[in-house]
C-alpha cells in the first residue's frame, strides 16, 4: 500500500515557521469549503486521465510554460502549491535536480496518494527529491524567506481568500524570486468567454459526465466567472508587495499565466 510521505518535524525544523509542526500523523486545518475538498478527492483517481483528454493533453505545454517562468534552477529549494497529482511538482524536480528539494502541497490527501504513487512507480533519480505534505495554501507551514521559486497550477481560483492565498506566497518567497501561476484566464473578451462557457458546457462536462463525474465539473463554469481578470491579478499581487508582475494568456486566452516577482 502506498504511504504518504509528509515532512517530518524532527527532519526538516528550518522549513517551518516558529510554533509548528508537522508529522506523519498530524495535518493543519485547511481553509475551504467541504464541497471543494470533497470534489477533489473524489475526482483524484482519474484526474490525470481527464487532464488528458479534456486538453488533447496541451496542459503539459502549460504546466512546462508555467514552471519556466518560475526560474527554478540547479540545487534551487522550490514550492509547488495545490500540487495535485504532482505534474508541476515532476517538472519542478527536473529542473532542481538531485541537489535541490520540491514540496508538493495540497489539502487533498486522496490527490496526495496518487502522487506519492506516481513517484514511486518513476525510475527518473531528482524524483526521490520530492516530499508531499497535507496543508493550507492559506497558511503555509514555512518559514520566511525560505523558497526560491514557488508555483500554483490551477489552485488560486478555488481558494477562498485570494489575497491571503498571495500574501502567504510572498510570505515564503526569498527576495528576488519568482512565483508562477497558472490556471484558467477569466478573459475581458467576449468571445473567449463564450468559447470557455461552449467547452464547458459541450465537451467537459459530457466527458467527465462518462467518467460519473458530472457534478464535480459543473463547478467550473461558476468558479471562473467569479475569478479575477489577468488585470486584476498583477494589481493584487503588487498590491500585497510584489515588486514586478505580469500576466501572460496562453491557449487562444482560454488559459493564463501570473509571473510576478518578490
Amino acid at each position: 500500500m502506498t504511504t504518504l510521505q509528509l515532512i517530518p518535524s524532527h527532519c526538516r525544523p528550518s522549513l517551518l515557521s516558529p510554533g509548528k509542526s508537522i508529522s506523519r500523523h498530524r495535518k493543519f486545518i485547511v481553509r475551504c469549503s467541504d464541497e471543494r475538498l470533497t470534489l477533489f478527492s473524489r475526482i483524484a483517481p482519474v484526474y490525470d486521465s481527464l487532464n488528458d483528454l479534456l486538453s488533447l493533453g496541451q496542459h503539459r505545454v502549460w504546466k512546462r510554460m508555467a514552471v519556466s517562468w518560475s526560474g527554478a534552477k540547479r540545487g534551487d529549494s522550490v514550492l509547488d502549491i495545490c500540487c495535485g497529482s504532482g505534474d508541476l511538482a515532476f517538472l519542478l524536480s527536473e529542473k532542481v535536480g538531485l541537489d535541490g528539494q520540491v514540496t508538493g502541497l495540497d489539502f487533498s490527501r486522496n490527490q496526495l496518494l496518487v502522487a506519492s504513487l506516481r513517484q514511486k512507480e518513476r525510475s527518473t533519480p531528482c524524483y526521490k527529491n520530492i516530499e508531499w505534505l497535507e496543508g493550507d495554501a492559506l497558511n503555509l507551514p514555512f518559514r520566511d524567506d525560505h523558497f526560491d521559486a514557488i508555483t500554483m497550477g490551477y489552485g488560486l481560483r478555488n481558494v477562498r481568500d485570494k489575497e491571503r492565498a498571495i500574501e502567504e506566497i510572498y510570505r515564503v518567497l526569498k527576495p528576488g524570486c519568482k512565483a508562477s501561476i497558472l490556471d484558467f484566464n477569466k478573459s475581458m473578451e467576449p468571445i473567449t468567454g463564450v468559447i470557455q462557457e461552449l467547452m464547458i458546457d459541450n465537451v467537459v462536462v459530457p466527458i467527465a459526465t462518462s467518467y460519473g463525474l458530472a457534478e464535480e465539473y459543473r463547478y467550473l463554469k461558476s468558479s471562473i466567472q467569479e475569478f479575477l481578470t489577468g488585470k486584476e491579478l498583477e494589481q493584487l499581487a503588487l498590491a500585497v508587495g510584489f515588486s514586478d508582475v505580469k500576466f501572460y494568456e496562453i491557449a487562444g486566452g482560454l488559459m493564463g499565466n501570473l509571473v510576478a516577482t518578490r
